[in-house]
């Protein structure tokens, strides 16, 4: 997404109507996924004679107010220091139990770190550009959207090559082969074993983000004690 949200809140106009594609392009999705919001009911549209969606302004506006997203409770606050802006985490997860999960343990673990949560594909899109996370933790199963489409989606953003991937699963290996073709190069974690194996891979990605902003890979001693503690 090129503009904010707060920016493109005040683009559009409550008493104009909008074609699918010029939601799209304003959104940065794809036209399917706002097709996906019409049927779905998070966006209010009337069809036209042909068939064609016609959505209200003033539901598209209800939806990016309500689309934003804050930080998690008791996530750290962000704040500039000799790195920088401190990291931040989007998770997007559907399931109550696994974001409170993610939360205990970012809690515990990585306290200064930021953490945004959106419970589905769609708003968690939104959320990925007006965030620019510099991390993503996702559910490859989501409500509104295909998982493995999404992923696909996200690694062709034009602001992804500045972000981490981590994919949280149910599926167990055998059940994963129909997403291979999504995850080839990613690092999955599978949800019985997420508080064993989640915080050593986010502390390697949050590494691996700090030898990238220093511009330099750094020997991973120095990059941990880098980290906000």
């Amino acid at each position: 997404m090129k503009a904010k949200v707060s920016e493109i809140e005040q683009e559009v106009d409550p008493q104009a109507t909008y074609t699918t594609l010029e939601v799209a392009r304003m959104l940065g999705m794809a036209v399917r996924s706002v097709q996906l919001m019409v049927d779905r009911g998070d966006l209010q549209a009337w069809r036209t004679p042909g068939g064609h969606r016609r959505i209200t302004g003033e539901s598209l506006r209800s939806w990016i107010r309500r689309s934003r997203v804050g930080p998690a409770a008791g996530a750290g606050r962000r704040r500039s220091g000799r790195g920088g802006a401190q990291p931040s985490v989007l998770l997007i997860e559907d399931s109550v139990h696994f974001q409170q999960l993610v939360q205990l343990l970012m809690r515990q673990r990585f306290p200064e770190v930021q953490l945004h949560i959106a419970d589905d594909g769609i708003s968690g899109l939104v959320s990925f550009g007006q965030l620019q996370p510099d991390l993503l933790i996702l559910d490859i199963l989501l409500p509104g959207i295909d998982g493995a489409s999404m992923v696909l989606g996200l690694r062709r953003h034009a602001l992804f090559g500045r972000c981490h991937l981590i994919v949280l699963t149910a599926l167990d290996e055998a059940e994963r082969a129909d997403y291979a073709y999504a995850l080839e190069g990613v690092t999955v974690v599978h949800k019985p074993d997420l508080m064993r194996e989640l915080p050593k891979r986010i502390e390697q990605a949050l590494i691996d983000r700090l030898s990238q902003a220093n511009g330099s890979a750094l020997p991973a001693a120095t990059a941990t004690a880098a980290l906000p503690s």
